[in-house]
C-alpha cells in the first residue's frame, strides 16, 4: 500500500501560519508564555512555530526542548535500551503559560510522560497542547490538544509520519 499524503509542503506552511496566529490571539506578546517542543520530533514543529510567532510579534519568545524518556510508562517493559535526548529549558516557567508541542497525538502516553517531565523543571500556571496531527480515536489517557493542524480518523494498524525538512529533507505528513 502506497503512503497517502495528508499534508503537502505548501499545506504545512499554511497550517503553521494558522497555528501561530491562533497562539498569538490567545497569548498576545508571549510575555507570560513559553513554547516547549517534545523530543524527538516535536522540536521541529515547536521551533518553526516559535520562529513564526517571533517574526509576527517582532520579539524573540521563550522556546525550549523537553525529553520525556525517563517518565515513559514502557521504559522497563522492553529489553531495548532507550537513550534520552536533550532537554534545553533555559528559562523559568513557574506561574507562566506553557504551550507543549508535538507532531502527532495518538494514544496520549507521550503527552502524559511529557507533563510529568515538565513538572521536574517548574510549575506552570497553565499547559496547553499543540499538535500537527490529532489521531482522534486512539486515546489511552484523557488528553486532548487545544491547537490542531489536522484531525484524522485512522485505524490502529496505520501510521502517521510527519516529515520535516530539517530531518527528512521534505515537509510532508503521510499516512502509511
Amino acid at each position: 500500500m502506497q503512503p497517502r499524503v495528508l499534508l503537502s509542503s505548501k499545506q504545512i506552511s499554511l497550517t503553521l501560519i494558522r497555528l501561530a496566529h491562533q497562539l498569538i490571539e490567545i497569548h498576545q506578546d508571549f510575555s507570560d508564555s513559553f513554547i516547549i517542543g517534545i523530543q524527538p520530533r516535536g522540536i521541529y514543529l515547536a521551533e518553526r512555530i516559535a520562529n513564526i510567532v517571533s517574526d509576527i510579534n517582532h520579539k524573540k519568545i521563550g522556546y525550549g526542548k523537553l525529553d520525556f524518556t525517563l517518565h515513559r510508562d514502557d521504559l522497563h517493559i522492553n529489553d531495548e535500551i532507550i537513550l534520552p535526548s536533550e532537554t534545553d529549558i533555559d528559562f523559568s516557567f513557574n506561574d507562566k503559560n506553557v504551550i507543549l508541542i508535538d507532531d502527532v497525538l495518538y494514544s496520549g502516553r507521550t503527552i502524559r510522560a511529557s507533563l510529568d517531565a515538565l513538572m521536574d523543571y517548574g510549575r506552570p500556571k497553565d499547559v496547553e497542547l499543540l499538535v500537527m496531527v490529532d489521531r482522534r480515536f486512539h486515546r489511552h489517557v484523557p488528553i486532548q490538544a487545544k491547537y490542531i493542524g489536522i484531525s484524522i480518523d485512522s485505524i490502529e494498524s496505520e501510521r502517521v509520519k510527519v516529515k520535516w525538512k530539517e530531518n527528512d529533507g521534505i515537509d510532508e505528513v503521510v499516512l502509511i
